[in-house]
């Protein structure tokens, strides 16, 4: 059953991963090197398709939580993904049959194989977020309604516990407070479910997309190509289907603090020709929305990534620093992650941003990519 991960693959998902993960999510390297390391040992990770699962099989999604600048100094290890996964089957009565991502962007990309590798599970090529958000309530799973909790959450010394919220919102701010106080960052298991409701709840195929857009990359890179010309290709004919590169320039400023779990903040950008033409972006661990002098050109849920001007490598919030050549490039959310209900959960207003919610294909439309709205200026 299912697609075996070859070590090829594992580093075209973790590439395609940090794009998808918008600046945040956490960068999979380290994450990849742990996988990496289980694959060295001859464990095998299975990718599956829910298709291939029974309707009733248990499945429970996991994931690191905390602020991603946590992730570079406190390094994390299989041994508390597996301590939140045995609570929650404890507490449920039941044992697995399949994990997945919450979220498919970033180092979370990771945690579900190195939880395969661990434990023999398959991981589900699907996740709930379709790139990666801030918080636990921002789900396509929540959206439909599924109830996050009960969930579990276990510190890098194997503490556990389990959070029986009265709702989603609730589950956040209970696991975050717990969060904060195991260091700053835990693991945990949220959302379970059978295979019947991840299949109509999940955003479908994202491990794959995640791969495809890796490898396109580096492929790029390999045959001397515009590596944003390749990927606005590939993602051409996907569930995102459209790529549009928003701004080249090098970072002039950058804030960046961790506050209450997140990493909160913004860089401004200027044009490499032009000091006067600038991009700021505000992150509340994932871009959340890119402003080119003043005017909005990109906001959640659509996603904003900010990606190495030569390489098209991408560029987390914790890696920015002063000077780096970037070019800033959005991607288009799926439908399913568009609907009134979702924009509510996870669109501007979710994040308390004033602006409204506009697809990025009209903010940013046209061959060049600079967007209708700065032909007009």
């Amino acid at each position: 059953m299912g697609d075996e991960l070859t070590m090829a693959a594992l580093r075209d998902l973790a590439e395609g991963a940090a794009v998808l993960g918008t600046g945040g999510g956490g960068d999979p390297y380290v994450g990849r090197l742990l996988v990496e390391q289980q694959l060295r040992a001859g464990r095998s990770i299975r990718i599956v398709q829910v298709d291939e699962l029974p309707d009733d099989a248990l499945v429970l999604p996991c994931a690191l939580m905390g602020a991603p600048t946590v992730f570079w100094e406190k390094l994390p290890g299989p041994r508390g993904i597996v301590s939140a996964m045995r609570a929650l089957e404890a507490h449920l009565g039941r044992r697995a049959a399949a994990t997945m991502p919450i979220e498919c962007g970033g180092f979370n990309s990771m945690i579900p194989l190195l939880l395969g590798a661990e434990t023999g599970l398959p991981v589900v090529d699907a996740d709930g977020m379709g790139r990666a958000f801030p918080e636990l309530q921002m789900e396509t799973f929540a959206v439909l309604g599924v109830p996050g909790s009960p969930m579990s959450i276990a510190s890098d010394h194997g503490d556990t516990g389990i959070i029986d919220a009265v709702d989603n919102r609730r589950m956040e701010w209970l696991a975050r407070a717990m969060t904060v106080q195991m260091g700053g960052s835990a693991y945990i298991c949220d959302y379970p479910m059978d295979a019947a409701t991840v299949r109509r709840t999940a955003v479908p195929n994202t491990l794959t997309l995640a791969t495809r857009i890796g490898a396109t990359l580096r492929v790029a890179r390999e045959e001397h190509r515009d590596p944003f010309e390749a990927l606005t290709e590939m993602l051409t004919g996907t569930i995102y289907s459209h790529g549009v590169v928003l701004f080249r320039g090098k970072v002039a400023d950058i804030d960046r603090r961790t506050v209450d779990g997140f990493a909160r903040g913004g860089v401004r950008l200027t044009a490499m020709d032009d000091v006067e033409d600038t991009m700021e972006i505000v992150f509340q661990n994932e871009h959340l929305v890119a402003r080119r002098n003043g005017e909005p050109v990109a906001i959640v849920p659509d996603l904003i990534c900010t990606l190495n001007s030569e390489t098209g490598a991408p560029v987390t919030t914790e890696a920015l620093t002063y000077g780096q050549r970037l070019t800033v490039y959005a991607i288009s959310t799926p439908e399913i992650m568009r609907s009134p209900e979702a924009l509510a959960c996870f669109g501007p207003p979710g994040f308390g941003l004033d602006e409204p919610y506009v697809p990025v294909e009209r903010l940013a439309a046209g061959p060049d990519g600079l967007g209708e709205l700065f032909r007009r200026k």
